[in-house]
């Protein structure tokens, strides 16, 4: 749908100034890849801040709650965290290689 629309954007421009579009398309599958890579990578980070900011609270309440059980907890949260940060990192470096191609 995105595709679509930018292609139409680039159609009322091209014919709004056709000297500026003789043959040169304002939409290549590069720029769209670069996007793409850009969306990715920030909803991979966004993904991870929210995912780690959900356990680090739910900890905090856990630990509150239940002060004795308080090492398992925190033992739990932070392997859980490096699980988040580690599915994050696969998703910046996926996008950096999409961005590379190009």
């Amino acid at each position: 749908m995105f595709v679509a629309f930018m292609q139409e954007a680039a159609a009322v421009a091209a014919t709004a100034a056709p000297a500026a579009a003789e043959g040169a398309s304002l939409i290549s599958q590069a720029g769209l890849a670069l996007i793409g890579a850009g969306l990715g990578a920030g909803l991979s980070v966004i993904g991870a801040g929210m995912g780690i900011g959900r356990i680090g609270g739910q900890a905090v309440e856990g630990m509150a709650r239940q002060p004795e059980a308080a090492g398992k907890i925190q033992t739990a949260a932070l392997i859980l965290a490096a699980l988040i940060e580690g599915a994050a990192l696969f998703g910046v470096v996926i996008a950096f290689q999409i961005q590379g191609k190009f």
